[in-house]
């Protein structure tokens, strides 16, 4: 399989989110960083939600994947360290949420392809030079554009019936 078809997949399973046990060797290895403390009911479900469709796709870990999973706890001061920790691990892929995260994630490797969810903004952000067309290691979700922003207020503003 070749690396883009594998990060494809790796991303429509990341629309959602193991005990996670250390790759073994020839094992594709995928770090998932997530923003939520380990104990976080919606981190746990994200990650529930995550395995469960990559499983669909005919993805297991400890099979032909080896995840590993970390916990960012929400805190941007974490972020850095975290960030570090899983660039220095050199995954196959990494999936990343929030802008804090990967931007903190995206000066560490020019070679590791990064997969973000839950990101605001990317073009802004400096994380890829187009939506359609990211170019580089990075592609990944919006969750909002802000050329919706007008759109969010001209809605708010219309009468609403009785």
């Amino acid at each position: 399989m070749r690396r883009r078809d594998f990060i494809a997949v790796v991303g429509s399973a990341a629309v959602g989110w193991s005990s996670i046990a250390p790759a073994q060797p020839g094992l594709r290895r995928v770090t998932v960083v997530l923003g939520f403390e380990q104990d976080d009911q919606e981190g746990q479900k994200r990650l529930a939600a995550f395995t469960e469709t990559l499983g669909r796709l005919g993805w297991s870990d400890g099979r032909n994947i080896g995840l590993d999973v970390r916990w960012a706890g929400g805190n941007v001061a974490n972020y850095k360290a975290v960030a570090k920790e899983v660039a220095a691990a050199s995954p196959d892929v990494i999936t990343a949420m929030t802008n804090p995260f990967v931007a903190q994630l995206q000066p560490l490797t020019k070679t590791i392809p990064i997969l973000f969810i839950q990101v605001s903004d990317s073009i802004g952000a400096g994380f890829v030079s187009s939506v359609t067309r990211p170019g580089g290691k990075i592609t990944g979700f919006e969750n909002f554009q802000p050329e919706i922003g007008g759109k969010w207020l001209s809605c708010s503003r219309r009468p609403r019936p009785p």
